[in-house]
């Protein structure tokens, strides 16, 4: 994927812009989960003295104000109450159970005042899916293993309370496991085979699916067919949920 032409889309720009205005207007400390690019981390250094980058690789960011740190979510390599904010946009849900959690409980560790965090919305992931050219198995699509709602992301937070919550873009993106089932018998030949992310069940980077057969073809119109009709009945929903918290102070004595 081409991350250039990714932020420049009307869909991204309108969802980074919601993204900062939830965040404070100034800080000292704040670290960017998923750095990725650096596009989030370099307007947190706008308002941040110091922003630490951190992914599963190390990022290559050049900015002053930018420390740039290999690790996981899961395992933060930094003391209790080390940043004035957490920010983490487009990781959780690619974190399975029990990571998940503990990428929570991390998250909320370091942070000594706010969480911003952006995850899709309600996302039905059994659209979009994916099978691996080397396994075979079926992989959600953008490797997205979870979804959420405002209830389901507060839960994760038990020691943060909701302070501003907005919800971006819509959608009528929904399936069934009828079509789900039939997609996955043709290969899943319109998964989200341009994404970045590898098999979740063996790594192997993700490739176009193999040609179909026939009745894999018919399975592939039906499927398409029934998913189509079921859209038109379905309410849309924001595509994004945006959440800041901030960390329940306790009372001394």
């Amino acid at each position: 994927m081409d991350l250039t032409a990714h932020r420049s889309s009307d869909r991204e720009r309108a969802r980074a812009s919601d993204m900062m205005a939830l965040v404070p207007e100034a800080g000292t400390a704040a670290l960017d989960i998923g750095a990725r690019d650096g596009f989030f981390s370099s307007l947190l250094a706008e308002r941040y003295a110091q922003v630490v980058a951190l992914d599963l690789e190390r990022p290559a960011i050049a900015h002053a104000r930018i420390t740039c740190v290999q690790g996981d979510a899961t395992a933060l390599q930094f003391p209790d109450g080390a940043f004035d904010l957490v920010f983490c946009a487009e990781v959780l849900e690619h974190i399975p159970t029990p990571g998940l959690e503990r990428a929570c409980r991390e998250l909320a560790r370091v942070a000594s005042a706010d969480l911003v965090i952006g995850v899709p919305y309600r996302q039905d992931i059994r659209l979009g899916r994916t099978t691996c050219r080397r396994c075979g198995k079926v992989s959600p699509p953008w490797g997205h293993v979870n979804r959420f709602d405002e209830h389901s992301l507060t839960r994760l937070f038990p020691g943060f309370t909701p302070v501003a919550t907005s919800f971006v873009g819509t959608t009528r993106a929904h399936t069934n496991a009828l079509s789900a089932s039939l997609m996955d018998y043709a290969g899943n030949p319109f998964g989200s085979y341009a994404q970045l992310e590898a098999c979740v069940h063996c790594g192997a980077a993700v490739q176009p699916p193999a040609q179909r057969n026939m009745a894999q073809r018919l399975a592939t119109r039906t499927a398409h067919l029934l998913t189509r009709t079921q859209q038109t009945l379905v309410r849309p929903h924001a595509n994004w949920l945006h959440m800041r918290l901030r960390k329940n102070m306790r009372a001394d004595g």
